[in-house]
């Protein structure tokens, strides 16, 4: 049996340069590989792939897992200026999230912690 590693989502984006920035800027993922049609970004075990989109683009949804999301809201809050998002608040399904629409993508960014005080490991 294999063991999954992670998952790397690709991103259609009508403007790849902007789309990385916001990786880059905002969240602090290292940028891998910048080309003008293709980009990596990565932080901890994870990455990001983003490509160019088609002129009809779908929507899409990923979630990243994280271990500290008040303090990622600490830190993007003030550079946040201009985005569409939703700053942390708690789900029935135990997690603590941020919703961001990612720039020039139809891409919804899902950011979330297990909420101790809902959430209980059996």
């Amino acid at each position: 049996m294999y063991r999954a590693i992670h998952i790397s989502p690709m991103i259609p984006s009508f403007d790849i340069k902007e789309t990385v920035l916001f990786f880059h800027n905002l969240l602090d993922f290292k940028i891998l590989m910048d080309q003008k049609t293709y980009a990596i970004l990565s932080r901890d075990n994870s990455t990001i792939h983003i490509l160019p989109a088609g002129s009809v683009i779908g929507e899409m949804e990923f979630y990243i897992e994280v271990d500290d999301i008040e303090q990622i809201w600490e830190n993007i809050k003030n550079k946040s200026n201009g985005l569409n998002l939703k700053k942390p608040f708690d789900r029935e399904y135990g997690m603590r999230e941020i919703h961001i629409i990612i720039p020039h993508t139809k891409t919804l960014l899902f950011i979330g912690q297990k909420n101790k005080l809902i959430y209980t490991d059996n």
